[in-house]
Order: structure tokens, then sequence, then C-alpha cells
């Protein structure tokens, strides 16, 4: 009775949508991957697990256990099972925006509350669901997403697994990503997708800096890394706000002044942010917005981690003394600690 309730609940839990269909792929599909998933333990005791793969399971159970001995985050089974799903993302994030707003659709899930994407394990059923929202006239992207965090509640059915879409990333990329998803356990705040989102990426480049403490050349290659997406998060929020600045005009004026901003910036890729043209060609109200969820509060989280001594458990329950109060009032006191003196670092990939 208690594994049914718990499947009933983490189904629920996923789904992010009032449709049976939605519903059921959202189970059926965590169910594929748990299924998929075996103990790291098992990997490396199998003949058949090729070595390159054996050294990366091992490299990440170092980081797992850094995690709980370092970070202060969470002691459980999370990323100590290992999955192959032989595709490169594990789902499929639709997010919208309507024509002249940088603000995201929400979708509502049970005991998570809302957030601006929807997850589909199928990548044609994603791009259905965006071929709807686009003749309902939302401005939409269907993302790879390699990771997902299922809040702590998979715990009973084995955790959140490492997966083949993220356990090859540069070492420096590895190791933030598993502090990000971990984060979202220790402290995650329902219908705040912009706090989630910038409190675990914060956690990530702190973290991962952490880790890498003493690998000199892992290092300089994440932070080479770091300074490439910096560049180009530069560009995209000016854009952002030439967008805000397009939208605030009379109506009349607003898709003209829209396109020039957006040729503007794809003029200016190739000199400012070289590697990001892809981006930007595609880029639409629904890509800015994602940006700013995750990119706009994580100077403040990095000085909340600085005023609580750099000390992580200081930091994770100051970080949760703010979930009761109302997202304004979050986000004015976040606002309040941005006097540090350094430029805001870049956000990490979506994952969810």
């Amino acid at each position: 009775m208690i594994r049914r309730l718990a499947w009933l609940l983490l189904a629920l839990a996923l789904s992010g949508c009032s449709t049976l269909s939605h519903w059921s792929q959202a189970a059926g599909g965590h169910l594929s991957v748990v299924r998929a998933a075996r103990p790291v333990a098992d990997w490396l005791a199998d003949p058949a697990t090729p070595p390159a793969l054996a050294e990366r399971l091992k490299l990440s159970q170092q980081m797992r256990d850094f995690a709980v001995q370092h970070l202060a985050l969470p002691d459980n089974n999370s990323y100590r099972r290992y999955a192959d799903l032989h595709r490169d993302a594990v789902v499929w994030n639709v997010v919208a925006a309507a024509p002249y707003s940088l603000t995201l659709k929400t979708w509502c899930y049970p005991l998570m509350g809302c957030a601006g994407y929807q997850g589909w394990f199928d990548l044609a059923r994603a791009r259905t669901e965006a071929e709807a929202l686009q003749a309902q006239g939302w401005e939409v992207q269907v993302l790879p997403v390699p990771a997902y965090s299922t809040l702590g509640w998979s715990s009973l059915l084995g955790g959140d697994p490492l997966l083949n879409t993220f356990l090859n990333y540069p070492e420096g990329e590895l190791a933030g990503l598993i502090f990000h998803e971990l984060a979202h356990q220790r402290v995650y705040v329902a219908d705040d997708t912009g706090f989630n989102e910038a409190y675990a990426s914060a956690v990530e480049l702190l973290g991962a800096r952490a880790w890498l403490a003493d690998k000199p050349e892992a290092a300089r290659a994440f932070e080479a890394g770091r300074a490439r997406r910096a560049a180009f998060l530069q560009l995209a929020r000016e854009g952002r706000e030439q967008l805000l600045a397009a939208y605030a005009r009379p109506e009349a004026e607003r898709a003209a002044v829209k396109a020039a901003v957006l040729a503007a910036l794809r003029e200016r890729v190739p000199r400012e942010a070289p590697g990001y043209e892809g981006w930007f060609a595609r880029a639409n109200n629904a890509s800015f917005a994602l940006l700013g969820a995750y990119d706009e509060l994580v100077p403040a989280f990095e000085r909340l981690f600085e005023c609580e001594g750099r000390d992580w458990a200081r930091f994770h329950a100051a970080v949760a003394a703010l979930k009761p109060l109302a997202a304004a009032q979050r986000r004015a006191n976040l606002r309040g600690l941005e006097e540090s003196t350094h430029e805001p670092d870049p956000a990490p990939r979506q994952t969810r």
C-alpha cells in the first residue's frame, strides 16, 4: 500500500497538467527511467561495464559523497544508481510566453505548485503540445533536459538516477549538475520557479568551484566555459531589457521594434557571444523569459552565502527561512543583499 501511494504521489508531482494523458505519460516515463536504473555498485562489479563508464561512475560517487560531507546536501539514494536511456535527453520541456510579454506561461503541479514549464518524456508529444500552444498564439520552445528532480519523492523507488544524458559532461559541469538537482531536494518553494532555479544555480556554481578547488586543469576548463556563457548571458540580458522596452511602447509599434531588436542581437552574436548563434537564431519571448527565471536572482544567493560565512548548513537554513514569505517579499529580501562587487555569474543549462 505504501509503495502504491508513493507512486501516486510521484506521478502527481511529475504530471504538471490536469489531463489524464499528461498524467499517464509522466508516471509511465518516470517508471521507465526507474526500471532502467541499476545500483552503481552493480555496474562497477559487472565485467561487461566499459572501463570509461566505470571511471565516470566512480567519479560521480565521489561527487555525491562530497555533496553530503561538504555542501550539506541530502544524504539519500539519489544519484547512487545509473541508467542508459539510449537517447540524448531524459525529458523535453515545453515553455511558452505571449507575443509581447516576457512572463512564462505556468502549469500547476500537485504537491510542487506551479512552474513555467511542462515536461514530456516523448519528444513527439512535446512537439504536439508546442504546436497546440502556437495555434493559440503563444511563442513556444521545446527544450531537451538532461536531468530532473523529483524533489525527493522518489526515494522509496530508488531515488533520482544518474543518466547517460549527462554523465559524460566535463568534470565541473557534472559536479554542478548533481549539486543543482540535490539543491532542489534541500529547499523548494511551490509556485516560485525563479527562486528555486536561482538557488539551485547558485549551489551548482559555488559547489562546483569547491569541488574543483584542488583540480586546477578542470577548474580552468570550468571557468572558461562560464566565461563564454557569461558573455552570452550579458547579450541576452541586454536583449531582454530592449524587448521589455519595446513591449511598453504603443501597440501599433511593438511588432516592428521587436523585430529590429532581435535582428540587431543576431548581428552582434558572432562578435560578442560566439558559439551561441543557434540560440539567438531560434530565440523568442519564451527563450528570454526562461533565462530570466534561471539567472536573475543568482547573485543575491551568492551574496547570501557570503553573509552566512560560507557555511553551507547556515546558507541552506537561511534560504529555507525565506519559504514562508510571499514571493515579492522573498525577492525584496534577497535584493537587499545585492551589494557585492562581483559581476553576476552565469546560469546553467535548464534542468528540472
